[in-house]
This record gives C-alpha cells, sequence and structure tokens, in this order.
C-alpha cells in the first residue's frame, strides 16, 4: 500500500480530499444562498443585528458584552478574551432577518460563556492543547513515514485525533448557540413567523458547515488509523 505523503498519494486519500472540497463547496453554497435570500428580508421592527444582540445580551445575564465591527463576508464571531461580539459590517448594522440571526447567534456563544456552559468549558480547554497537535502531527506523521518508525505514526494520529475531537465538542457549542438565537428571535414583538423560521434556515445552513468539516475529520482520522494498522 502506497503512504505517499509528500511522494504521491493513493487512491484512498485522494477520495479524502474530494469529500473535502465536495463537502466544503457545497455546504458554502447552500450558506451563502440562504444568507443571500433572508438578508432581503427586513425585520419590521427596524432595529439593526447589533441592536437586538445587545438586547439579547442584556436579557440573557451577558450584558458587559461589547459589540464591534470586523471586516468581511460572514466572519462574526465571538471572542471571550476581549468579551467582544465581532460583527461583519452588513450584520452590525442590517436590519434583515439574516443580519439579525447571525448577530444573536454570536450573541448566544456569549450566554454560554457567561452561564458556565459545559461544551464551551472543555473546548475551551482543548484550544492550548489542539494548537500544538494541529501544528506537529503532520510532522511528526511525515518523520514516521520517512524513518519507518510505527511509533511515531500512531503518536500522530493521536495528536491529530484532538483536532477530531475539539471539532466534535464545537458542534453541540455551535448547535447550542443557534438554539438560543432561535428562541429569542422567536419571543421578539412584532415580527412575522417567517422571522424565525428565516432564522433558522441561516443558522442550519453556517451548522452545516461544522458538520461537513467533523465529518471529514473522522473520515481522515479512520483512513490514517487504518493505514498505519496495515503496516504491522
Amino acid at each position: 500500500m502506497g503512504y505517499g505523503f509528500g511522494y504521491g498519494m493513493n487512491m484512498g486519500y485522494v477520495l479524502i480530499l474530494v469529500l473535502s472540497l465536495g463537502l466544503g463547496g457545497i455546504t458554502q453554497w447552500y450558506i451563502n444562498k440562504q444568507y443571500k435570500i433572508w438578508s432581503q428580508v427586513p425585520v419590521s421592527s427596524g432595529e439593526t443585528g447589533a441592536d437586538v444582540a445587545r438586547r439579547m445580551l442584556a436579557q440573557e445575564g451577558a450584558g458587559s458584552v461589547g459589540i464591534t465591527a470586523v471586516d468581511g463576508h460572514l466572519t462574526d464571531f465571538y471572542d471571550p478574551r476581549d468579551n467582544q461580539l465581532h460583527l461583519s459590517q452588513e450584520n452590525i448594522t442590517g436590519g434583515t432577518v439574516a443580519s439579525v440571526a447571525v448577530a444573536c447567534h454570536e450573541a448566544g456563544h456569549a450566554v454560554q460563556t457567561a452561564r458556565g456552559f459545559v461544551p464551551v468549558k472543555i473546548r475551551t480547554a482543548l484550544v492550548p492543547v489542539v494548537n500544538f497537535a494541529s501544528q506537529t502531527w503532520m510532522l511528526v506523521f511525515l518523520a514516521g513515514a520517512f524513518l519507518g518508525i510505527t511509533g511515531l505514526y500512531r503518536l500522530a494520529i493521536i495528536l491529530f485525533a484532538f483536532s477530531v475531537l475539539f471539532q466534535l465538542v464545537t458542534l453541540p457549542v455551535e448547535f447550542d448557540a443557534s438554539r438560543r438565537a432561535v428562541a429569542y428571535i422567536g419571543t421578539m414583538s412584532g415580527l412575522s413567523p417567517d422571522a424565525e423560521r428565516g432564522a433558522r434556515k441561516v443558522l442550519t445552513a453556517a451548522a452545516l458547515t461544522y458538520v461537513a468539516a467533523a465529518l471529514v475529520s473522522i473520515v481522515q482520522l479512520l483512513y490514517y488509523i487504518g493505514m498505519t494498522n496495515n503496516r504491522d
């Protein structure tokens, strides 16, 4: 069986690359489609994404969180280090269902932190380990390939497995933030049922990107495990 990292790839790895590119392309297309559709539907209250997120934060016990603008399209995130929602310009000033959905999703992450949501604590604890593992696992893997040392293969797989674990822990964090966002939007007075439905569609599309990434990583991990076992 050819292992070929750096000097050729076998068909199994090519299939993983195709799966990664295919799922990545499909999920990005879907989220862009849903965002485009619902960015054309204004919220009847006339509020912006920042307005609704700020009110959600105050009502959910995270009123100390700030909101600031960040460059780019769909680059929104919550950073617990500076306790800020970083919202793209289209979502911080936009008054559409899409902008409100994304802003409230990021507010959901801030609420998770404020309330000590357990998966967030686990994910945060994994960050330094995953940062180290992601920077070193391929080097260890390549060393095992060139030196023919199975133990290095296994160590590399263990390091890579931390990245997979991180992605799996990320899923409930993202799902819960979206659940909080949709639930809050559903309580807003004067909004049509379409607003809640649209928010759910936008955030479901966003969640699929995390599901796709986790699926690819699991397949990749299984491939490496199988490849190492075949060496024995």
